[in-house]
């Protein structure tokens, strides 16, 4: 067995190794604090429960952390909303929390309420900060507190079992010291336990539908968790992925923010429906086989006062930092100051909220780059090591999320993380073992530019297929990645999807199969081949966003005052993928037919891709995983007869070809052909090889019959 590649493998690395151990050290240091008292981290990660409003025997209680605050009340349906005396908080003595009970009777279920929280010269409505339902008034637009307490919702589904990470492995011996273990050097730690961690992932590549529940359907209108549940589930489980990655799930006040201006992060957005109705979601979900993870945005919250934290006891420095440093100038929100105990607790403690009580599988991590470094990544470039450390970098972030990924794998051990991180920060998606941050993956966010370069800046007689090849590879050894083409943020406004970005006017007037169009022809067959180039040397893990399957048409804008609250680029066309006369349904067509094809035979979890050949003035590239062999010619107009490409011996069998007429191509490759490995000496070199049809604009995989496989980069041939 490969030896899975280490951290401090990284010859780069090697001046900084004493700060990447400190770093580390340094975190779980910090985690073991935490966790002392209430003798684990996840154990730590439990505020929610102690803290917002909790039906308990013979009764209510409601407590809130506040410093500054010296007065708060519950006020709601039930007070006429006003204060009474009956709903008066009071703090526990010698603490900074605010504790009330309240006879059953006080409260029901459905009711309204906030609080009235005063301060030193001032006051403010406010909403709990550890609320779980959140509603809007639709003549008011303002946001209350509900008491929410129906009857438990009923799971029917266990989650599926697919094994992500090994706990074991996946975290240092919580029984050891930290101090000693951070004392080895990456040398003498084993090789073994190393290996273990790489091969617990064998076994299952998530296949990842993102999706946003509010524009799933076609009604120009806001979906709900219900309709998603009912309707999108089986496309995405038919389509052939296998996790489903919701969008906008905690609770925003602006619809058009895409949910990444959270401001009430324990209440699941109520816009889309109850929580029994998320829940049931999920439920359904796993019952289809699909996994359910959720963007989780704690890489800032929203400015609002009265509906999310900014200020909430009177001070700007409660959750967030204080002066400038407490501000995202560019996303116009608040930074939280991850080195508050109050606020780990707050946060870790969300992190577990959702798998506890929704059964999420996992998350991902939404702006890390912004978390890690005060200048938020912006305008910065990371080719030199020196930028991930120093002053720049915020250490308590980076102490922050390695500890939510403790807490997340110990209550989840088969949990997925994924990190949106643009930086390349060494260890982000390295084993906690190995002095990483403990992500299961990070986001390939190279390859969307890559793809949307050529696209949009490239002639594309000048494509580099070499420059291609390495952007979409180019991965630390020691992390797994999520290769995309293309995810909702190349789409948003003032962007366009991929296919539109290939095909423009056009995809209004030439999706007809009977019409004769070069754009929409162009645009077809790049499509599926960039689609198919990057699933084959996915990392192992890939992504794609909802609808993009079949080339969504246009871009996505929601409602707003600039486009007359319009939901018309707020939804997805579903029509156009079920029409059979449109280009739209060859895309979709393929994108299923090319899941099947590669996940079939497990060859990305198992093996890396190698490359077989790449011919820059041709436009061609070769490579092989595992049995299957993936073949390109990008050059618009040359297609290559007899074309070789050197394999292992054996036979070979074409098993999906993008030029099939039912995806939306031409048919010059003749399907189902076999090819015969034929042996060649060059010079004492004994090698075989193939010899294909290669149209222009198409791709072909072929699935090796016999037992050898490349392993190496160079192993295609026999010196004799």
């Amino acid at each position: 067995m490969k030896r899975a590649a280490h951290l401090l493998d990284d010859p780069w690395l090697a001046p900084f190794a004493d700060a990447v151990r400190a770093r580390s050290a340094r975190a779980f240091a910090r985690g073991d604090e935490l966790a002392r008292g209430p003798g684990s981290l996840a154990a730590f990660a439990n505020a929610h429960e102690y803290y917002g409003l909790h039906r308990v025997r013979g009764g209510w209680i409601f407590r809130e952390w506040a410093p500054n605050a010296t007065s708060m009340w519950l006020v709601g349906d039930f007070s006429g909303w006003k204060t009474d005396r009956r709903f008066e908080l009071r703090r526990i003595p010698g603490r900074d929390v605010w504790e009330g009970r309240f006879p059953a009777k006080a409260l029901s279920h459905g009711q309204f309420y906030r609080l009235e929280v005063r301060w030193e010269g001032g006051r403010g409505e406010r909403l709990p900060a550890y609320a779980r339902r959140v509603v809007q008034d639709p003549d008011t637009n303002l946001f209350a507190a509900q008491v929410w307490n129906p009857r438990p919702y009923r799971w029917k589904y266990p989650v599926p079992e697919f094994q992500i990470s090994d706990f074991k492995s996946h975290n240092f011996n919580r029984h050891s010291r930290s101090s000693d273990f951070h004392s080895q050097s990456s040398d003498s730690r084993s090789s073994d336990s190393r290996s273990r961690y790489s091969d617990s992932h064998s076994q299952f590549v998530p296949v990842i539908y993102e999706a946003h529940v509010g524009m799933a359907q076609e009604a120009e209108k806001v979906g709900s968790y219900v309709e998603f549940r009912d309707l999108i589930l089986p496309r995405i489980a038919k389509a052939g992925y296998n996790v489903v990655q919701l969008m906008a799930v905690m609770e925003h006040p602006y619809y058009g923010s895409f949910g990444y201006h959270v401001s009430n992060f324990f209440a699941s957005s109520s816009r889309f429906g109850t929580p029994e109705e998320l829940k049931s979601l999920v439920d359904k979900a796993h019952g289809m086989g699909l996994k359910v993870i959720m963007d989780l945005v704690h890489s800032h919250a929203v400015k609002n006062e009265r509906d999310g934290l900014s200020l909430f006891d009177g001070t700007p420095y409660q959750y967030f930092h204080d002066g400038p440093r407490g501000w995202h100038s560019a996303w116009d929100s608040r930074c939280f100051d991850y080195g508050k105990t109050d606020v780990l607790h707050f946060l870790l403690s969300n992190c577990r909220y959702w798998l506890d009580e929704f059964h999420f599988d996992g998350y991902r991590f939404d702006g890390v780059t912004s978390m890690l470094y005060r200048h938020h990544g912006l305008g910065v470039d990371f080719g030199d090591y020196s930028k991930y450390f120093g002053d720049e970098v915020d250490e308590d972030a980076w102490t922050y999320l390695q500890m939510a990924n403790r807490v997340i794998h110990e209550v989840r051990p088969d949990a997925i993380t994924i990190a949106e991180d643009v930086s390349g920060m060494p260890g982000c998606a390295a084993p906690l073992s190995d002095c990483g941050m403990g992500f299961d993956y990070r986001m390939a966010m190279g390859v969307p530019d890559c793809w949307f370069k050529l696209a949009r800046d490239v002639r594309d007689e000048d494509w580099s297929v070499g420059w291609l090849w390495h952007e979409i590879t180019n991965r630390r050894a020691d992390e797994k990645t999520v290769n995309y083409v293309e995810s909702h943020d190349q789409a948003l406004v003032g962007g366009k999807s991929f296919f539109f970005q290939l095909v423009d006017a056009d995809i209004y007037r030439g999706m007809r199969l009977d019409q004769d169009n070069m754009a929409v022809s162009r645009g077809v067959a790049l499509h599926k081949m960039a689609r198919l180039a990057t699933l084959g040397t996915a990392g192992p893990a890939y992504l794609n966003f909802m609808g993009n399957e079949f080339g969504h048409p246009e871009w996505i804008d929601f409602p707003r005052a600039e486009n007359g609250w319009s939901y018309s680029h707020a939804r997805r066309l579903w029509s156009l993928r079920d029409n059979p006369e449109l280009f739209f349904k060859c895309l979709g067509d393929f994108d299923g037919a090319m899941l099947e094809t590669v996940l079939r035979e497990n060859a990305l979890a198992k093996h890396d891709p190698v490359q077989l050949a790449l011919d820059d003035s041709a436009k061609t590239l070769a490579f092989m995983r595992g049995k299957l062999v993936f073949m390109f010619n990008f050059h618009p107009s040359t297609s290559l007869t007899d074309y070789p490409v050197m394999v292992p011996p054996g036979k070979y069998k074409l098993v999906l070809d993008t030029d099939e007429r039912r995806f939306g191509g031409q048919g010059r490759i003749a399907p189902k052909q076999t090819f015969f490995a034929e042996p060649e000496m060059r010079g004492n070199e004994l090698v075989h090889q193939i010899r294909v049809y290669l149209p222009c604009r198409t791709a072909m995989v072929l699935r090796s019959s016999g037992r050898s496989h490349v392993s190496g980069a160079r192993h295609v041939g026999v010196m004799v």
